[in-house]
């Protein structure tokens, strides 16, 4: 499928370092260009750099704070300005917060749910409707592995990912009748700055996992094959089908154990 997209451009948000930068790399070398969407402006100008000398990538850069309720528009308008028509988005920016109940920085939270709900879905129902219309086009939406159980310490992280999984789902189905691929990705735990941003505990950046281009090459696998969605790598996998098995209960006081903040 993604021999179609070459000479067409994609945006990629998030773009700035992890999975979005490596999603950038993977679909520069199989010849589509690229709009780079993130707030850190040198480390795009680096990638954009990086691109152009490994494959002679034609590429545009935005610098936008998505968790803005204002951005989301401001980058679809800025991508029509200059006469770009989108065919793929990875719709990757988003973030995980990890804290007990009564430390929580509620505005945090706050932010984070714009990022990963509101941005998310505004981009993609604003770019669906004209990809359907022609026939062609694309979205992978970033969710997780804790889009299939409630986390504890992670409550709101593991929710926005699972509204992400869902709703993508739902698109999947719709837009399939019109030639457009709606697939979820679901990593789990990757080598990114994840853990860094999350406050998650430290050895969990250790514990298994997975390569960024691994997930990556995962994600764009499953949607060269119109799935819906994709859990990156086996034990991840295994993971998402023992929890459905499990109490609920049992499954979120086990998450406990893995997810307590660092002291």
């Amino acid at each position: 499928m993604l021999k179609a997209f070459a000479d067409q451009w994609a945006l990629v948000t998030g773009a700035s370092s992890g999975i979005g930068a490596e999603f950038a790399r993977q679909l520069a070398a199989r010849g589509m260009h690229l709009v780079l969407a993130a707030r850190r402006e040198s480390l795009l100008t680096q990638l954009a750099a990086e691109l152009m000398q490994a494959h002679g990538t034609k590429t545009e850069i935005v610098v936008v704070d998505l968790a803005r309720a204002d951005e989301p528009v401001r980058l679809l308008q800025e991508i029509e300005r200059r006469g770009i028509t989108i065919e793929l988005v990875i719709n990757n920016a988003g973030f995980g917060y990890v804290s007990p109940i009564e430390t929580t920085d509620i505005d945090r939270v706050l932010e984070m749910v714009r990022l990963n709900i509101s941005a998310l879905t505004e981009l993609t129902l604003r770019v669906l409707p004209g990809m359907m219309e022609r026939g062609h086009g694309g979205v992978i939406n970033i969710a997780s592995v804790a889009a299939f159980q409630p986390v504890g310490y992670m409550g709101a992280y593991a929710a926005s990912k699972s509204y992400v999984l869902h709703f993508s789902e739902a698109l999947w189905a719709e837009a399939r009748e019109k030639g457009v691929t709606v697939t979820t990705l679901c990593p789990g735990t990757t080598k990114t700055d994840f853990f860094q941003v999350s406050g998650a505990p430290s050895f969990l950046d250790r514990h298994s996992s997975q390569d960024v281009r691994q997930v990556v090459k995962t994600g764009l696998k499953a949607f060269e094959k119109g799935r819906q969605y994709v859990v990156s790598g086996w034990k991840n996998y295994i993971l998402s089908l023992l929890v459905r098995i499990a109490t609920r209960g049992t499954v979120v006081k086990e998450s406990m154990k893995f997810f307590r903040p660092k002291k």
